[in-house]
């Protein structure tokens, strides 16, 4: 019994807290007249600071999922990766951001072109 007690309680933080984020950005969406981009690169940066202060690993930590799969959970891969590869000198930190992200980032331009493949695009009717 314990131990559908703890998957019961990984779900329910992953999704608090993986809900908490698209809550504030849902809140920042209606609130202001920003673009989606500038949403989503703001959030991405938001992972990076995070990061980069050593705070995001505790929600990572806390959530899984919750916390690693919104775009700040791609923007601390990214800085974790940086952060990594820095280690090894200024080259390994530009490339290891884009060794950390490099099989997520191959995945959706795979996915994206055999949806392609299957599905017919058409234009969105207003």
């Amino acid at each position: 019994m314990g131990k559908y007690v703890d998957i019961l309680l990984m779900f329910v933080k992953a999704f608090a807290v993986g809900g908490g984020i698209c809550a504030v950005a849902q809140v920042v969406i209606n609130l202001t007249k920003l673009t989606s981009g500038k949403i989503l690169v703001f959030f991405m940066l938001a992972g990076v600071a995070l990061e980069g202060l050593g705070l995001y690993q505790y929600a990572v930590d806390f959530a899984g999922a919750g916390a690693t799969v919104p775009i700040c959970g791609f923007g601390y891969l990214l800085a974790r990766g940086a952060m990594r590869g820095a280690e090894r000198g200024l080259f390994g930190a530009l490339t290891g951001a884009l060794s950390a992200a490099s099989a997520g980032v191959t995945a959706a331009i795979l996915f994206a072109f055999f949806f392609a493949l299957i599905f017919k695009p058409r234009s969105k009717k207003n």
